[in-house]
């Protein structure tokens, strides 16, 4: 059986594990993200003794970024224009390419979860869908015609700018580049800035829900316009609180108001927009399919 490495690197921790499928994950430990000598350091120690072990036939890994994910770019394998301390300008492929001596696949962490859930979640059977992450920030990945989208870089849905109104939101948004993104209005620590508290301290009935669905509901629309998925896949910490899914679902109908008519929208919408198939571990997962993928090229 093969076996495979895959690298979760988030902007918070670090997510290492061996594998060939969610029934057969081990070895996962996790570190918290510091400087990228002492974390990448860590990386590769962990592979290596994996490596050591028992061979590894490659290694994937799903990073926060922007990253650049074309093999034929100088920068190929990097963490780029991150505003994560430190971080900017990273190689993260090379150090694990040349003291594990395997193939390493790479993306961004959300087309990495995309091709996990593709590969084994709420994807499977799809050939058009996105892939959303709420947390800390928020990015977004997926499929177009059965392929991860890339073109000039990797989506960076999480920055589209989105409509506020400045007397019923006065907050200006968390985003460093831009405000009031749709990251800088969603994320975990807008959330908090904006309400004083964070997320999962929030009760059901809290006017903030109302606000996170409309803000939600305006990029998915976004999305469902340009993209035409066929599934819209929303997971990362935010999303744990599941009594949202209803409020955005509805308000993506609303704000649609018909134009769609498509009973996936129309009749179906709670198969339409769904959590991860594979919980917590799409990342992880789709680092795994990362590694498939390159072992396979």
């Amino acid at each position: 059986m093969a076996r495979y490495g895959g690298l979760e690197a988030g902007g918070t921790k670090f997510v290492c594990a061996v594998g060939s499928s969610p029934d057969d994950l081990s070895e996962e430990v996790r570190f918290s993200t510091t400087t990228p000598a002492e974390t990448m350091a860590q990386a590769v120690a962990y592979f290596a003794e994996q490596h050591r072990r028992s061979p590894l036939d490659a290694i994937g890994v799903g990073s926060f970024g922007p990253v650049e994910p074309n093999p034929n770019a100088p920068d190929y394998g990097y963490i780029t224009t991150t505003p994560k301390a430190h971080w900017h300008m990273t190689d993260v492929v090379g150090p694990l390419a040349q003291a594990i001596g395997v193939p390493v696949g790479f993306d961004s962490d959300v087309n990495g979860a995309a091709l996990g859930e593709f590969r084994w979640g709420a994807a499977q059977g799809l050939d058009t869908f996105v892939y959303l992450t709420v947390g800390t920030g928020l990015g977004g990945g997926g499929m177009v015609g059965g392929k991860l989208i890339h073109g000039l870089m990797h989506p960076e849905m999480g920055h589209m700018p989105l409509r506020r109104d400045p007397e019923a939101d006065p907050y200006p948004g968390f985003c460093v580049y831009h405000g009031d993104c749709f990251e800088g209005l969603v994320c975990g620590p807008a959330i908090e800035a904006r309400w004083g508290k964070s997320a999962r301290d929030l009760p059901v009935d809290h006017p903030a829900w109302a606000l996170q669905a409309h803000y939600l509901a305006l990029g998915l629309v976004n999305i469902i316009l340009v993209l035409s998925p066929q599934r819209i896949i929303l997971g990362g910490g935010v999303m744990d609180q599941h009594h949202l899914f209803p409020l955005v679902r509805a308000k993506v109908q609303t704000l649609l108001n018909g134009y769609i008519q498509k009973r996936q929208i129309l009749d179906e919408i709670d198969a339409y927009i769904v959590p991860p198939g594979l919980g917590n571990r799409a990342g992880v997962m789709g680092a795994i399919a990362l590694a498939e993928m390159a072992a396979s090229s």
